[in-house]
């Protein structure tokens, strides 16, 4: 039988109290006093008693946050992971309705019952990771479900996933590309010059900076220096800079293509701006069908969104009759994929250029090591070897 003076872990719970004027005010009280307070992450220095002091009484005051701290903490999200989410969210509710499962806070049986669903649908990896991060995420701290076993299901559904299907890569838009594409950033009158001059800036610039579309939206004037050398850019933060530490991407001219330099493109649409009076704040806007800047309604006000930027690079692929291999649209991500790979094939390392982290595995597995591929491949040295053989 235990003895019974050994160190027990305090239990508490919440109970309501009432003050002068009957508000129920909530207090953490010892289910038995006095016990020590001591737990496995207790470290207990040579010698050290172990302490038997109460709990403190908390209070009404000791949870409350103010109107204002509870504005910040609930601040929008980012359009896309808020659209993204609650979808994911709603889903998950309505299946537990569906099967009589409680999906807040869930337990970790429903959890991984609802992974194994999703798997047995065939969603895709990274849709089942989106599902899983949603779920999470609603939940309060401390209560969310164990991902043990929902992982184990997902890393076997990630394998067999792979072995069945072909990875759909965003298409890169390359030097040539990217200069069809400008060259329709031609005006046919007053009325398209700014949307023209717009594009051929947010072309060339993104392009140069190897740009996420989100850094392209969120710039400002303010964080541009323009020079007749190039365009320093300062991000003041991506995707792998949440704290918003900042950090600046410089972007030469191309005094030999003043057609594709940023330098100029950059000048002529900040020229524009000043024309409409405008010399601070977002750096690229929204442009009616009569040439006027104009802010759109919502939370983004005077910014274009990320799905703007995209759908700008969409109509310039097409209006040039730029197409990936086997039909596929060109999308955004390819102002930052087509210089990475031509960085990488001209001996160069695009991690900095492009803002990733140092030692990114994904530049070495998708740029420098490709390109190492194809022009350090073995095979190059056979072949020369038997050529010279041949005296050919």
């Amino acid at each position: 039988m235990a003895d019974s003076s050994a160190v027990e872990v305090v239990d508490a719970e919440l109970v309501d109290e009432s003050d002068d004027e009957g508000r129920v005010l909530p207090v953490l009280v010892e289910a038995s006093a006095p016990r020590p307070l001591i737990g496995r992450h207790t470290l207990l220095r040579p010698n050290a008693p172990i302490s038997t002091t109460g709990l403190p009484a908390y209070t009404e005051a000791d949870f409350r946050i103010s109107r204002e701290t509870a504005a910040l903490i609930d601040g929008a999200p980012p359009a896309n992971t808020s659209r993204t989410y609650g979808s994911a969210l709603g889903q998950f509710e309505d299946w537990c309705a569906e099967n009589g499962r409680v999906p807040m806070p869930c337990t970790t049986a429903t959890f991984v019952e609802y992974v194994g669903h999703l798997v047995q649908r065939d969603l895709a990896p990274s849709s089942v990771q989106v599902h899983m991060s949603a779920i999470r995420s609603a939940h309060p701290d401390g209560q969310q479900p164990g991902t043990k076993e929902a992982r184990q299901i997902l890393r076997r559904h990630a394998r067999d996933w792979a072995r069945r299907r072909t990875p759909r890569k965003a298409p890169p838009i390359r030097t040539a590309a990217l200069s069809a594409m400008v060259a329709t950033c031609t005006a046919a009158d007053d009325r398209e010059r700014p949307k023209t001059l717009r594009d051929a800036a947010l072309l060339t610039l993104g392009w140069g900076m190897l740009s996420r579309r989100s850094e392209l939206a969120n710039l400002l004037v303010e964080h541009l220096i323009v020079e007749d050398d190039g365009v320093t850019v300062h991000v003041a933060f991506s995707k792998t800079d949440q704290a918003a530490h900042g950090e600046d991407t410089f972007v030469p001219a191309d005094p030999d293509d003043p057609a594709l330099c940023p330098v100029v493109r950059v000048r002529a649409w900040l020229e524009e701006l000043r024309r409409h009076g405008i010399t601070s704040g977002p750096l690229f806007r929204h442009i009616t069908r009569g040439g006027t800047i104009r802010p759109r309604s919502g939370p983004r006000g005077d910014f274009l969104s990320p799905d703007a930027i995209g759908n700008i690079v969409k109509t310039r692929a097409r209006l040039a009759g730029v197409q990936a291999p086997g039909g596929r649209a060109v999308t955004a991500h390819g102002l930052r994929r087509g210089p990475a790979q031509e960085i990488s094939e001209a001996g160069g390392d695009p991690t900095a250029q492009g803002r990733w982290k140092p030692g990114s595995p994904t530049v070495r597995k998708h740029y420098i090591e490709p390109a190492r591929g194809k022009t350090n491949n073995p095979l190059h040295a056979v072949r020369a070897r038997a050529r010279a053989r041949n005296g050919t």
